[in-house]
């Protein structure tokens, strides 16, 4: 599955490279064109985590009612969800859908050369980064992937208290991404940083203009 995804993003990466002629640019442009792609689900997942926090008011009252029976409380508040046709794991989703691109991405830039890539291009520098290929010894892509990974959880957070699930993804994702970026590639850790970016000026401009939508309406 991962070579079958793999392909195509090396063969991208390499028409990219050969009109910018920067790996690190083509790294840019390469998040970007992922960004517009999944617009469609980020979109979706946006509005899910809007039904989420409108109907966050009815379930603290269902966790004050049933405060001492949790069976009871996981039912209700499994029961509301359906009835708002709401998935309150929505907000992991687009961290999780771009696992199979990082893993895919890990593979063109092992060996670049089986994606029509030259080698001295993932070697390239770019910015402080001295080797693409290699990690950032400086550590400043690994703070950045955990700090931005982070933000961009407590963005799609609904504020939900029983969603612990939610709760721990949002302090276990960013360390496990940022441990990752010490230990691979610069290019992958910058496709995770930049992709977060986007993610969170995207995720603020539209969560803004659902709340100017919402107080003209009043």
């Amino acid at each position: 599955m991962i070579r079958a995804i793999a392909q195509p993003l090396g063969l991208l990466l390499s028409y990219i490279f050969g009109i910018v002629n920067s790996y690190g640019l083509t790294i840019v442009i390469f998040t970007l064109i992922i960004k517009v792609v999944l617009l469609p689900l980020t979109l979706k997942q946006t509005k899910s985590m809007k039904q989420m926090q409108e109907i966050n008011p009815k379930i603290k009252e269902l966790q004050k009612k049933y405060a001492n029976d949790k069976q009871k409380l996981n039912e209700k508040t499994m029961e509301l969800y359906r009835q708002h046709n709401v998935n309150p794991a929505s907000g992991c989703l687009p961290l999780l859908i771009q696992l199979p691109i990082i893993f895919a991405l890990f593979q063109v830039l092992r060996t670049p050369t089986d994606y029509n890539i030259a080698q001295e291009a993932v070697t390239q520098s770019f910015l402080w980064i001295k080797d693409l290929s290699a990690p950032d010894r400086l550590y400043i892509l690994p703070v950045l992937a955990a700090a931005t990974t982070y933000y961009q959880s407590k963005m799609m957070s609904t504020g939900s208290a029983s969603n612990s699930s939610q709760n721990t993804m949002n302090i276990v994702m960013p360390l496990m991404i940022g441990w990752f970026s010490m230990q691979f590639a610069s290019g992958l850790a910058l496709y995770w940083v930049l992709s977060n970016l986007f993610q969170i000026i995207q995720q603020y401009f539209t969560m803004r203009s659902g709340k100017v939508v919402k107080e003209e309406s009043n």
